[in-house]
């Protein structure tokens, strides 16, 4: 790597850590497209992974007092349960149309709850919904790493403050990444060139985290609110984009990617781990 790449990798690791620092999620929406630059995807995910868990430590203690536990565990519980559903349906679901559902709903609700100045609070189904809510958001997370939009709209209408939402994002999302960590490590598709790179990105990832959390202290509920609303809105134009891509390509190009696609699935029923398998988390943190 040049010292350009190198530069690069840091300015990722800081935006992606500040992100995270100052929304409790959001690594991946930041770091990863800067990322895939300079390194390729089996490298740049696994990297996302670490630098998230990273952050997410970092920033623990700093919130730890005002974390409501009661409110956590249903989604944790309920979550790390649909994970291996969501990886089972990794082999049948069509990615094009996942990504552009999920992408148009990103961009339909945060839309309106951003208009919708008048704070809302639903009490709907208690902890029982929202166990349903994170088990569904664990399905989404072993299905396409989308672990974290349903939880994260979920308790902006529940009329929770503050630092209620940021305990249930981060320790939601601090539990599913370290999953898929895990994942990653037991089918072996973290390489040893990863140390280095996690080496060359901690200092980044800190003091973004540090830069982060100090701005998040500062801000207000409805600005807080606001902060999560566009990363969510911004993650659904990735969702968007990447799903109609493909639609754009030339025929050759659409053929190779139909080829992989029935490559990597005849590899996932086999046992074998694809490329699919190594974007778990890519929009989960």
């Amino acid at each position: 790597m040049t010292s350009a790449s190198y530069a690069i990798l840091f300015f990722g690791a800081l935006a992606g850590g500040f992100v995270s620092g100052l929304a409790g999620f959001g690594t991946a929406l930041m770091a990863l497209g800067i990322w895939l630059y300079v390194l390729p995807p089996t490298l740049a995910v696994p990297l996302v992974l670490v630098c998230s868990v990273i952050a997410q430590v970092s920033t623990l203690p700093s919130i730890w007092k005002s974390i409501d536990f009661r409110l956590v565990w249903p989604f944790v519980i309920c979550g790390l349960a649909g994970v291996p559903i969501g990886i089972l349906l990794i082999a049948r679901a069509d990615p094009e149309v996942f990504k552009l559902t999920i992408g148009v709903f990103l961009l339909v609700f945060p839309t309106l709850l951003f208009l919708q100045r008048k704070p809302m609070s639903i009490a709907f189904g208690g902890k029982w919904a929202d166990g349903a809510i994170g088990f569904a958001g664990g399905i989404l997370g072993g299905l396409a790493g989308l672990s974290g939009p349903l939880p994260i709209l979920w308790a902006s209408v529940r009329g929770w403050g503050k630092q209620q939402r940021r305990g249930v994002f981060q320790i939601f999302n601090f539990t599913i990444l370290a999953a898929a960590l895990l994942v990653q490590i037991g089918s072996g598709l973290v390489k040893p060139e990863l140390i280095w790179l996690v080496a060359c990105a901690f200092p980044g990832t800190l003091l973004g985290a540090w830069l982060g959390a100090r701005l998040y202290h500062a801000l207000s509920d409805r600005n807080f609110s606001d902060v999560v609303l566009v990363l969510l809105f911004l993650s659904g134009v990735a969702l968007v984009w990447n799903g109609l891509a493909p639609r754009w390509s030339t025929p050759s190009q659409n053929w190779l990617s139909r080829s992989s696609d029935r490559f990597e699935t005849n590899a996932l029923r086999r046992g074998f781990p694809g490329r699919r398998r190594e974007t778990l988390a890519e929009f989960a943190t």
